[in-house]
Order: C-alpha cells, then structure tokens, then sequence
C-alpha cells in the first residue's frame, strides 16, 4: 500500500509546498548601480544582501574620439601605484563571488559625464572588441582583473546620438561566442534621444526606464501616478525581453531634480499597475549608496500576481487529480 500512495502523497506536499511559496512570496528583482561613492561598501558586501538581481558595475565613461577606455569608480580602487593611475583588479574575487550566488554583474558604460562618445562607426567597433577583450570574454585580464562579466548596460546620457546602435549590433555579434546581456537605461520621456535607435534594433534584453530627472513622466509630490504609469506603457511597447521601473532609492538620491517615490505608492499604487504587464522585469534603483541608507530595496514588495495565476490552476489540477486516485486507492 505504502508503495503505492508514496508517489501520490509526495505529489500533493510539493505541489502545497509550491503554491504556499508562491501566494507568499512577495521578492521583487532589483536592479541597482554599484561604484560612484565610495561610502556604499564593497560590491561583495552588496551582493551580501541577497536584494539585488543585477549590480551594474559604474562607469566605464572615458571613451571615443581618441581616447583609450578607462572606468572610474569614485575611490573604490587602488591609487597607490607607479602610473598614478587606479588599480581594481582586486574586484574579479568579489565579482567572482557575486556571480556564485546567482548575481549577474554588468558593466555600466556613460552615466552623468562629458568624456564619452562616439565619433564613428570604426571607434564603436573599437570599443566593442575592447569590452569583449578585457570584461566579458574572461581570457584576458582587464582593468577589473581577469573576469568574465554578465553583461554591458547602457546609460547613455551625453555626447552625440550616433552610433550606440552599432555598439549594439558589435556587441551582440560576440553573443554567438559567449551568452551574455545587453541592458539599457533610457530616459521615460520617448524617444529617448540618445538611445532610441538601439532601442530600435530590439537587441536589448533589459531596459531599465529612469523615471526621474524628467517632470512630464515621473511622480510628483502632489501624489500624481498616472504620468509614471502612461510612460511605462508608451515604453513596454518596444521590443525587451524586460523591462524595469527606474526610481532614486531615497530623495537625496535625485536632489531637486525629483522622481523619488514613497515606497507606499510604489507598493500600493504603481507596481500592481505596471505588474499586469507581461514585459515586467523589476525595479531599478539609483543607487546602492542611497539604498544602503534608506533601505528601500528591503521594502520593495510585488506581488507576483501573474507568475502565480499563470501555474496555481495547473497545480490546482494537479492535486485534485492525485487526491481522487489517493481517495480510490485508500477505499
């Protein structure tokens, strides 16, 4: 007898077990950017915290017209060497580390700079090799030591429009070699000018949405959703695997410039919006600095109310149909 209710018994538990973490579950992906101050703590520390899905590493924002790429992160490396310039090839253990707990590391490129861009379509074919040399490819050791990254965002906020949509297309040519993903951070009002061409190609796995530093899409003090919430739609219409709600972890992390939202009406008013949508990823946050003091990230709740609808009638099923066998069996 025992043999034969076995199977059914351990049927129905995994099936109670799985549905149990699925209408519980409240964990929301978060996406956050790591290396513009240097009181955030390590990247290993953050990835410590089990809140974050991706950390991109920023920036990389010295590039084009001649210059030789070089990534800046705020103090976090060693400037205690013969060139005087920064050393951070210690980061590869921790990037290392972090990729061992199922943490996907991007490497940012641009940000709030004017020492990047790109003057042709030759350079970005020139910083497309250089990025899969030194930190994706993991066979030659770079300015982060000997890694292997996720993935390459694209924060481009500054230079000309041209030619980020060839850096696309060159980097995702070395994709045929090595699975890795590409990423944007688009400003909500669309199109953006910088980016909408390579968010054009529909090349971009990820497309974190800034919904800050922009008054016509963002959240306003007087409790205004409804702008936040037409941009996502207007947005969610190009072409991702997912997309993201890009938020400042705390008022201080925008300043004047706005966009923060209460984490109630993130919670209560916007993400049971913007959740409906099958494109929706997570949310993104500017900064780990600022969230490591507000702890925003921790208070992030979405409900997965989709992922849960979409297998809670097939396990439903499932259990009723191995409860009436149990039942025939047992009589």
């Amino acid at each position: 007898m025992a043999s034969k209710t076995q199977p059914l018994i351990t049927i129905l538990l995994l099936s109670l077990l799985l549905l149990s973490h699925l209408s519980s579950s409240h964990g929301c992906p978060v996406v956050t950017y790591w290396g513009q101050n240097r009181n955030e703590g390590e990247l290993n520390t953050a990835c410590d915290t089990r809140n974050y899905e991706i950390i991109n590493i920023a920036f990389l924002n010295k590039f084009g017209n001649g210059q030789p790429p070089k990534i800046d992160l705020s103090g976090h490396c060693n400037w205690n060497t013969p060139s005087g310039e920064p050393d951070c090839t210690g980061y590869a253990s921790q990037i290392a580390y972090c990729q061992s707990l199922g943490i996907k590391i991007f490497l940012s490129l641009g940000g709030d700079s004017s020492q990047y861009t790109l003057a042709s379509a030759a350079e970005a074919k020139e910083l497309a090799d250089h990025l899969w040399t030194y930190y994706l490819s993991g066979q030659t050791s770079g300015p982060l030591g000997l890694v292997a990254l996720d993935g390459i965002d694209f924060d481009i906020e500054a230079g000309t429009n041209l030619y980020w949509d060839v850096l696309l297309k060159d980097l995702y040519a070395y994709t045929q070699q090595k699975k890795f993903y590409l990423s944007a951070a688009p400003q909500c009002p669309i199109p953006d000018y910088y980016l909408d061409a390579a968010i054009r190609t529909g090349l971009f796995d990820y497309i974190w949405i800034q919904f800050y530093n922009n008054p016509p899409c963002e959240y306003t003090d007087d409790g205004d959703t409804q702008k936040l919430i037409n941009s996502w739609n207007q947005c969610t219409t190009y072409t991702a695997t997912k997309f993201y709600v890009g938020l400042p972890a705390s008022p201080a992390a925008n300043g004047s410039a706005g966009g923060y939202v209460p984490i109630d009406v993130l919670n209560n008013e916007i993400l049971p919006q913007v959740e409906t949508s099958p494109k929706f990823g997570g949310v993104m946050l500017w900064s780990r600095y600022y969230d490591s003091l507000s702890g925003y990230s921790d208070q992030i709740v979405c409900t997965a109310t989709g992922a849960f609808e979409a297998v809670r009638a097939p396990l439903v099923g499932m259990m009723k149909s191995a409860s009436e066998v149990l039942y025939r069996v047992l009589s």
